[in-house]
């Protein structure tokens, strides 16, 4: 069981940056790959980065390649999200999530957070 809270959310400027933080609790948290999801007003919720349980592998959604980087802390049991040159359209609820594997499906993900807001004002 895993326990994922996230922080960092808010009110930008477009071409300004933000860092998400997701905390998990739970000792097995090092044994799940985490990835960060986002749902806009009116849109469904959209894959953004994942990164693997050892964090040498990650991967991109296209809208974010180059701009946003995943990492994460095992040792502080916390995965992070730097988002850099923010635009308008990145304007959503930001999730965090834990599975079993580093993938791009939602449902592949059994443990989710109640979300973070970002607000990328142009």
């Amino acid at each position: 069981q895993v326990q994922l809270a996230e922080s960092g959310g808010g009110l930008v400027q477009a071409g300004g940056s933000l860092r998400l933080s997701c905390a998990a609790s739970g000792r097995t948290y090092s044994e799940y790959a985490m990835g960060w999801f986002r749902q806009a007003p009116g849109k469904e919720r959209e894959f953004v980065a994942a990164i693997s349980r050892g964090g040498r592998m990650t991967v991109y959604a296209d809208s974010v390649k180059g701009r946003f980087t995943i990492s994460r802390d095992n040792a502080k049991n916390t995965v992070y999200l730097q988002m850099n040159n923010l635009k308008s359209e990145d304007t959503a609820v930001y999730y965090c999530a834990a599975g079993s594997s580093m993938v791009r499906i939602q449902r592949e993900y059994g443990f989710w957070g109640q979300g973070t807001q970002v607000t990328v004002s142009s």
